[in-house]
């Protein structure tokens, strides 16, 4: 309970310190910080011939726009607050982005590998019914995603059974997202927020005068990078950051261990390795510790785990000279002012790891419009190429080179487009932040920077509704 709390008041300070840049009202700056509703819900479930009783949780912090979005966690260490500081940093997140959603979460307190997938199906079926009783998963007003101990595999359930209630909703895939393709759902979505942070480091190493700050230069091949975690989003960054950019990832941390290599990390095998033995345990460069790799010398640090990772205990410690939080809340309040002291710069989780609701985003618009992007428009596409090329080639008397011809004539499928989606949103965002953050040298980084365009954009929306 106690690091919950911690997690929902950093968040808080983080909101305060940001709204002291706006003139806001003070009623106005109270409204946007708290949540407007949770809901508890105990239901039971007739399970190995007795019945169990589970405890859930859905948070709406702000219902500025709906519907309203976040991810359902099935944890055992679930708590009220936590689900409270994750919903609040849904509704920034969502902003920042320009996404046109409110801010939600939930949490269902249970060890999923207590239970058999037949078992796991009934208790998040039975989740979804208490959820639906209350509109709170519905295409139009709460429309929740995975999170930590979920995946495509509970949304295709939690969809089905919403499904079942309302056999009519013309639009009931578009309950939740994070769906498997065959089941409503989009291209890029299980890599998105891996993907975000590698287009988010990407965009940080165009801004010149913000790669300054870090006394690093040059873009991001041969960066040493340690990695915190690696579940789905931890693996994806690892992986691009390696293949596509040329990135040493150096450290890999894990629960039990982790594994060390100056030369880079094969990620691909490691990820295997874990998959087979459960363990980074036996894997050539490994080492027994604990979160005290968080503090080895490396360039980049990725905290792509649980929150409150870094925090007063360890921030003096860490050597890294640029964090970006691919977890939520990685780095609490009193953490994050070490850092910022010692000149440490942050790229902070409510722009780094939004590729997640991005995609989710775009996965909701292709639920609404029930048409998978890029199929009206890809043919028409090669064929519009292919007749320029033809015409270029009768003019000049040559040929077009081949690979290139290929490359025009390869019409965008739908992971083309979401991630030149993601891309776009990722970069376009970065540019606002930086620009804030030099803007104003009384705004002391980035989080402040993004929090205060956050704020400022969720303040208009609410005053255009009257409040």
């Amino acid at each position: 309970m106690m690091s919950e709390n911690v997690f929902l008041k950093s968040i808080e300070e983080n909101f305060k310190k940001a709204a002291s840049f706006l003139d806001l009202d003070e009623g106005l700056a109270n409204k946007i910080m708290v949540n407007n509703s949770t809901y508890v819900v105990r239901f039971g479930v007739r399970l190995r011939g007795e019945l169990h009783t589970f405890t859930g949780y859905r948070s709406v912090h702000s219902e500025h726009f709906e519907p309203v979005k976040g991810g359902i966690r099935f944890n055992e260490h679930v708590t009220l607050e936590e689900v409270e500081a994750l919903a609040s940093l849904m509704t920034y997140k969502c902003a920042l982005m320009e996404i046109p959603f409110g801010g939600s979460k939930g949490g269902l307190i249970i060890n999923p590998s207590d239970w058999n997938e037949t078992e796991l199906e009934r208790i998040t079926r039975r989740f979804t019914q208490e959820l639906a009783k209350r509109d709170l998963i519905n295409p139009s007003q709460n429309v929740p995603a995975p999170d930590v101990g979920t995946g495509e595999r509970e949304m295709a359930w939690m969809a089905d059974e919403y499904k079942r209630l309302n056999p009519t909703d013309l639009h009931a895939w578009a309950c939740v997202t994070g769906k498997p393709a065959g089941k409503g759902g989009i291209a890029g979505r299980t890599e998105a927020t891996g993907r975000g942070i590698q287009y988010g480091l990407q965009e940080f190493f165009r801004h010149k005068i913000d790669v300054e700050k870090t006394g690093l230069s040059g873009n991001l091949k041969g960066k040493r990078v340690i990695v915190q975690g690696l579940g789905n989003v931890g693996y994806h960054a690892a992986l691009f950051l390696s293949t596509e950019d040329g990135a040493l990832i150096t450290h890999v941390l894990e629960r039990g261990g982790a594994v060390v290599n100056e030369n880079g990390i094969d990620i691909v095998s490691l990820h295997a390795h874990i998959m087979e033995h459960g363990t980074v345990k036996g894997f050539d460069g490994f080492v027994k510790s604990g979160s005290e790799m968080l503090e080895s010398d490396a360039d980049i640090l990725i905290p792509a785990a649980m929150e409150l990772v870094i925090t007063k205990d360890n921030a003096s410690n860490i050597k890294t000279p640029l964090i970006i939080e691919a977890a939520n809340g990685p780095i609490s309040a009193e953490g994050d002012a070490i850092l910022c002291d010692r000149g440490i710069v942050v790229i902070p989780d409510l722009y780094a790891n939004a590729g997640g609701v991005t995609v989710s985003y775009f996965e909701w618009i292709k639920n609404l419009t029930r048409i998978r992007f890029g199929r009206l428009q890809r043919r028409q596409s090669e064929n519009h190429f292919d007749a320029i090329i033809s015409g270029v080639e009768m003019m000049t008397g040559k040929t077009f080179p081949t690979d290139l011809r290929d490359r025009a004539l390869t019409g965008a499928t739908e992971l083309d487009l979401v991630r030149s989606g993601l891309e776009d949103t990722m970069r376009q965002a970065y540019i606002d932040i930086s620009a804030a953050w030099n803007a104003n040298p009384d705004i002391p980084d980035l989080r402040t920077a993004a929090m205060k365009i956050a704020v400022q954009r969720v303040s208009s929306s609410y005053s255009s509704l009257g409040i």
